[in-house]
């Protein structure tokens, strides 16, 4: 096929619609090159639930082989499994998943040995070079020996890894809703819950790529009205709603109000500190709450602040050897899962922390939700730096106020701040504001809405 790799390779993966964009044909090339630019002897590779995965994957797979690379493919599996296996047999990885996207859509996130990231600047931009070549010239010549292709089950491995970091055997029983939009989480949660004290009420388990349900995105609202209402139905302590490769986890209380990710990373750093003596560095990215540093440091640790973009924040935890991450779209980051993000650990936290006392989870995440937070804006604009330029001059000089350009353009005062970035791929300005009160929060947000609308 003629493909535009440009529209396809993105920062942090590989992804576009099938077979319009890319297809087996070319998953085979990615192999091959992706075998070249790790210089690996052998790679494991797995795949999500999507109609297209399992053709793409095993493409994938004889591409590397024919360059005589050993491939374990595990067949399907969740983002966080695939890392488990990665970080456990020491092997770079590829995981086919277009996350939360539509059913005509698929993708490649890649990993180095160990769950290390593959992006832009660690490997993606030589395999996409490679490819584009081959594209050119005809396929690379095979080995002269092809490695195998070794099918291996994973799953109650990766269970097993993770009940061993988070003991729930203690815990009082719970009642749980669990949505897992038709993705992955329908795979992976009977058995990484099983066993424990918990009454799971599973909700779209049946694993279909065309998410017949709604979109398995829990980011959005619209996509967690039916988990809030069943868990209020239910009378259950908590729900928790995961994206389609169940890499993202988002929680609901027993009232069916939504949980910030940065409540919960909040939450899962005071575990985290304590299992680590009351010491520690903990990542978050510069539009997570205010909460979450302060927090951090009230209980012994040492917050550091990011970039957005879970290459940063996986690059930063292994710089500062940090014990853990969060980030405010629920991926969240663990020194002992290989600094890979797994929603599912966050979820055994969860579990662990409610069911470790007796109050209700509203209650217990109370202390972690101390500010009136905006969301993520999004405005189309024309001009992305001239807008930014135009909120630099209303802010700049300003008593009180303080700018720094770590990504895009944070705006802070004593008891508000908030930040404009740009996207990468779209001409869209994101505004994340956040102030000590609603009333506080809603004027700021909308004096940056005039200027960037303008």
């Amino acid at each position: 096929m003629t493909a535009d790799l440009s529209q396809i390779v993105k920062a942090y993966d590989v992804r576009g619609v099938v077979p319009d964009q890319w297809d087996e044909s070319l998953a085979a090339l990615f192999g091959a090159a992706f075998a070249a630019v790790t210089d690996a002897r052998a790679i494991v590779v797995g795949h999500d639930m999507r109609p297209s995965s399992p053709g793409l994957s095993r493409a994938f797979a004889r591409g590397a082989a024919d360059q005589g690379v050993d491939v374990t493919e595990i067949g399907l599996c969740s983002t966080d499994q695939l890392y488990y296996a990665s970080g456990a047999f020491g092997l770079p990885g590829a995981m086919f998943t277009a996350s939360h996207n539509p059913a005509r859509y698929n993708g490649i996130k890649m990993c180095r040995a160990g769950a290390a990231p593959v992006g832009q600047d660690t490997g993606l931009a030589e395999i996409r070079e490679l490819v584009e070549g081959w594209l050119e010239s005809g396929a690379p010549e095979p080995a002269a020996v092809p490695g195998t292709l070794t099918a291996r089950d994973t799953l109650e491995d990766y269970a097993a890894y993770l009940r061993s970091l988070v003991d729930l055997t203690a815990i009082r029983p719970l009642k749980v809703v669990v949505d897992a939009g038709n993705g992955m989480g329908g795979h992976t949660v009977p058995t990484v819950l099983a066993g424990l004290p918990l009454t799971v009420v599973p909700m779209y388990f049946e694993l279909d790529g065309t998410f017949p349900n709604h979109e398995a995105n829990p980011l959005d609202p619209a996509n967690i009205v039916d988990l809030r209402k069943r868990v209020v139905q239910e009378g259950a302590d908590l729900g928790l709603a995961f994206d389609g490769d169940a890499d993202r986890c988002f929680v609901v209380d027993e009232n069916g109000d939504p949980v910030s990710p940065s409540a919960i990373t909040a939450l899962v750093a005071v575990r985290e500190l304590a299992r680590n003596g009351g010491s520690g560095t903990v990542i978050h990215n510069l539009i997570t709450s205010r909460t979450v540093p302060e927090v951090v440091r009230e209980h012994g640790g040492t917050p550091v602040r990011t970039r957005v973009g879970h290459s940063f924040i996986k690059a930063e935890m292994a710089r500062s050897g940090a014990i853990f991450g969060g980030e405010h779209s629920a991926h969240y980051y663990f020194k002992d899962f290989w600094n890979a993000d797994t929603g599912m650990l966050a979820a055994l936290h969860t579990l662990a922390a409610l069911g470790g006392q007796d109050g209700p989870l509203s209650a217990l995440v109370a202390a972690y939700d101390r500010y009136a937070g905006s969301g993520e804006i999004n405005s189309t604009v024309a001009d992305q730096a001239g807008r930014l330029a135009a909120i630099r001059a209303a802010y700049e000089g300003r008593p009180g106020i303080t700018l720094d350009d770590l990504d895009g353009l944070t705006v802070s005062a004593d008891d508000w701040w908030f930040n404009v970035r740009p996207s990468n791929t779209e001409p869209l300005l994101r505004l994340n504001a956040e102030a000590k009160d609603e009333a506080t929060m809603e004027k700021i947000r909308d004096e940056a809405l005039a200027i960037i609308r303008a």
